[in-house]
């Protein structure tokens, strides 16, 4: 019962950017898991979130701009 990792006071790891970009996809289509949430709070500074919220964002404009111009 001691292996349970909720029950243990380790503090969660900081996201890599991988896990941050994944966490910007979630917030992009409104999912996100309570456990995700707590890791990402753990970070130091939101630069990731913000780099990672703007490639996101060029990312979807990116293929509507190409979809929009393979169906005109």
């Amino acid at each position: 019962m001691l292996d349970d990792p909720k029950i243990t006071n380790e503090a969660p790891s900081k996201p890599t950017f991988f896990q941050t970009l994944v966490s910007a996809v979630g917030a992009a289509i409104g999912v996100q898991r309570s456990d995700v949430r707590d890791r990402d709070f753990q970070s130091d500074s939101p630069l990731p979130f913000i780099l990672a919220g703007l490639i996101v964002t060029f990312v979807f404009i990116g293929t509507l701009l190409t979809v929009v111009y393979l169906v005109i």
